[in-house]
């Protein structure tokens, strides 16, 4: 079966580790840019029935000015880089890849946090630099050191990733305190409390946040709601960077109203050289990774390729538009 199918930025998900094979094995050979300009789209997808996109916006316009297309791939859980009513409108199928890396994100998490706690980088720099060889004692600390048994782990979106960090963090024996849906059964999640958002943010010494970005959640953690956190927390972000008001955040650390924080997501990727964040102190960022191990990027394009695989069999999986 030959279908025409484009890749518009393929290199974040495989930057040469992968194997592109199944994908051209069901639907004959690909045309696979590494990146695509926005305004390349066209041109590059013009003749495509199948397009598969990672960050690569499909506006309006694109979607109108692509006759031939049928079924849009996103090759990551988010999907609003695509206007998925005009999609639907214009008869195009779009999927996303809806669990692929649920354990790399929640590793991620645990991640920022251990640095947070230990500071294992700025010490090894510290050794690195002579810091040890001229000190007087056998050992030194240039930032307190937080042990995590007995702490709460605070979790806005208890969902699968959610869960997973729950799960590492009861390891390290955090309590852990979740916000509760109108859906959640406790009864289910024993050795949870569920408490409301304001609550959980209040006693949470640890607050990660794993929640979608919609109208409700954009802007969650704003300057009041950092404000009302422990003087001595930290805040986690691996979800979608607009969950959290980045200046009011730089300002909440840079008053110490809150301890410090790990973010792998920030409201523009990449952040701007002006940025706040850059400046706040005990403020860990890294470039969106939490998705990005091997062994989760293998998981995406196998998903991937299967979601194209039920579009051609008349049976599409995980489509996120009506």
């Amino acid at each position: 079966m030959s279908k025409q199918t484009v890749v518009l930025d393929g290199y974040t998900l495989n930057p040469g580790d992968l194997s592109w094979d199944p994908l051209e094995q069901l639907v004959g050979k690909c045309e696979i840019h590494d990146r695509t300009p926005t305004e390349d789209v066209v041109d590059r997808a013009r003749k495509a029935e199948i397009l598969l996109t990672n960050k690569t916006p499909l506006p309006v316009e694109a979607l109108k000015n692509l006759p031939d297309l049928k079924y849009v791939g996103v090759l990551a859980t988010g999907f609003n880089i695509v206007d998925v009513m005009t999609a639907s409108t214009l008869g195009i199928t779009v999927t996303n890849i809806p669990n692929y890396g649920t354990k790399s994100v929640a590793q991620m998490t645990m991640a920022l946090l251990l640095e947070l706690a230990q500071r294992v980088g700025s010490h090894s720099e510290s050794v690195k630099g002579g810091d040890w060889i001229r000190c007087p004692d056998f050992c030194y600390w240039q930032h307190p050191l937080l042990e995590l048994d007995g702490l709460c782990m605070g979790i806005v979106g208890y969902g699968r990733i959610g869960q997973e960090v729950a799960n590492m963090a009861r390891s390290f024996g955090m309590r852990i305190v979740a916000v509760q849906r109108d859906s959640t059964d406790a009864s289910k999640h024993p050795g949870v409390t569920f408490a409301s958002l304001d609550e959980v943010i209040r006693e949470a010494d640890v607050l990660s946040l794993h929640c979608p970005l919609t109208t409700e959640t954009q802007f969650l953690m704003n300057g009041s709601r950092l404000a009302a956190m422990k003087s001595t927390a930290f805040l986690i972000n691996t979800s979608r960077g607009p969950l959290v008001d980045e200046r009011a955040l730089a300002d909440a650390l840079m008053a110490g109203e809150i301890a410090g924080a790990g973010i792998d997501v920030v409201e523009l990727e990449p952040p701007k050289s002006e940025s706040l964040l850059y400046q706040a102190p005990n403020c860990y960022i890294t470039p969106h990774i939490a998705w990005a191990t091997k062994a989760a990027r293998s998981r995406l394009l196998h998903t991937a390729v299967e979601n194209i695989r039920g579009y051609l069999d008349g049976n599409p999986q995980n489509v996120v538009n009506p």
